[in-house]
């Protein structure tokens, strides 16, 4: 059927005259964005200290170990003589062998051995981070949440 035929109706017009996004509301998030921008640019001029950081306190308990995953979420811990620390199945070892996928991917980054030796600490805080001497990086476990922190307290309680 063409359109050119009489006795269908007209085509629906598109109304132009309400706003799909309120101006006020484009308006209220320019300004906010700005804002960030001056208050960001102001603390890198000025050179201000950086504040975000959580506390670390003195090291209580650490531990090094070697680290292996696979992709389908199961881990291996084994300390640095081989003695097997865990051995995890993918329901156990998913956020593990998710760290172990960040550090393989650091590592490959700056070209350094891929099975090297990683140590987790745990600070007077409370606090666990795991560091990786190879290639300096470093996390804070209390950042993905408590359950996912707790996997690696499991692995310094051991």
């Amino acid at each position: 059927m063409d359109r050119t035929d009489t006795n269908l109706p007209p085509a629906p017009q598109a109304s132009h005259d309400k706003e799909l996004v309120p101006r006020i509301l484009i308006v209220a998030v320019c300004t906010l964005v700005l804002t960030i921008l001056a208050l960001v640019t102001w603390a890198r001029v000025t050179d201000q200290p950086v504040t975000y950081v959580p506390p670390k306190g003195e090291i209580t308990h650490e531990r090094t170990f070697h680290l292996t995953g696979d992709m389908a979420g199961s881990a291996t811990v084994t300390d640095l003589d081989g003695t097997l620390i865990a051995d995890l199945s993918p329901e156990e070892g998913g956020f593990i062998s998710g760290i172990w996928r960040v550090i393989q991917r650091e590592r490959t980054k700056h070209r350094v051995a891929v099975n090297g030796p990683l140590t987790l600490v745990r600070y007077e805080t409370g606090r666990i981070a795991i560091y990786d001497p190879s290639t300096g990086w470093s996390a804070d476990l209390m950042g993905f949440g408590a359950d996912n922190a707790r996997a690696f307290a499991r692995l310094l309680a051991q």
